[in-house]
């Protein structure tokens, strides 16, 4: 078994400093302020980033019932996903994947590699997908796989919500004024939140077009509400432009930070431009959280990062 699954599943502690990088840019220099980059892309080469902190909390609580499969959902290109497979293989469990859309004439290379991990895909229309969470479909669910324990798209619930609060755990977060991270499902934002210091602002950067407030999460809890920033989704989720793709390459070249096109692109790049624009007061300090999730990168045509 996979030393990191092993030895993480039943303990909190982490090396963090080390994956703790100063970001170090002329507009950040020249704003006055201070800004940390949280490497969780750096954690594992499969299970990348924050995809572990929410699944971490799903294995633990699927385990000590042995369940006959771990079932979950995702795109042709879900970091989830391929997460999902390989922490299954590693633990010797059986997974299934409900893929969004009709199965292609080719795979993705996401999908190549978590059916080489063991997943069974299995395609159902993007309507069908949309009705995923509702109770007629997770019934039947529990009749056609009996025993499956089911993880939300994502990584989401109360236990990948607890789990990224860990995130925080083994960090100096209360060095930071500000916290940000980028918003798919919303389970890291939440986490984050929670675990943040009275005083601390958590922002999330919405990569879905339409996430304009904490509504379209629809999460109520007793901590410090986050704040989303819903302006740098450039067009919707897995959406991108030229403008961001030069983002990103400038970015690896002036930081030697890699970022991915549907998540963590459009966080620093929208991170960035709040700085440029003077948006924080002087002598903040910022920590972005890299979620890592590299991989959907393959997506785009040869040459096109610099990475």
């Amino acid at each position: 078994m996979d030393k990191f699954l092993l030895d993480n599943l039943t303990t909190t502690s982490w090396n963090y400093p080390f994956f703790i990088h100063p970001l170090q840019l002329p507009e950040i220099t020249a704003a006055d302020i201070h800004a940390d980059v949280l490497r969780l892309d750096l954690l594992h080469p499969v299970v990348s980033g924050n995809k572990w902190f929410k699944l971490k909390g799903h294995l633990q609580k699927a385990l000590p019932h042995s369940p006959s499969s771990l079932l979950t959902f995702g795109g042709a290109w879900s970091n989830h996903i391929i997460a999902t497979a390989y922490a299954a293989q590693q633990t010797g469990i059986p997974s299934i994947g409900i893929i969004r859309g009709e199965r292609p004439p080719l795979l993705s290379a996401t999908l190549q590699s978590a059916a080489g991990y063991g997943m069974h895909l299995e395609f159902i229309s993007r309507t069908a997908y949309a009705e995923k969470d509702s109770p007629a479909f997770q019934q039947d669910l529990t009749i056609r796989f009996p025993g499956a324990y089911i993880i939300p798209e994502g990584g989401a619930g109360i236990a990948g919500i607890n789990g990224s609060g860990h995130i925080l755990r083994e960090i100096p977060a209360t060095h930071y004024t500000h916290i940000f991270c980028a918003v798919g499902t919303g389970t890291m934002l939440l986490g984050l939140a929670a675990a943040a210091s009275p005083g601390q602002e958590v922002l999330g950067i919405p990569v879905l077009k339409g996430m304009n407030d904490l509504s379209t999460i629809n999460r109520d809890h007793p901590f410090a509400p986050p704040r989303l920033i819903p302006h740098y989704h450039f067009g919707g989720y897995a959406r991108l432009s030229q403008e961001l793709l030069d983002s990103m390459n400038r970015l690896y070249r002036d930081a030697g930070i890699p970022t991915d096109f549907v998540y963590t692109g459009k966080l620093f790049y929208g991170v960035l431009d709040m700085v440029r624009r003077h948006l924080f007061p002087a002598h903040s300090r910022l920590l972005i959280v890299h979620s890592g999730g590299l991989q959907g990168n393959r997506s785009l045509p040869p040459g096109t990062l610099d990475f």
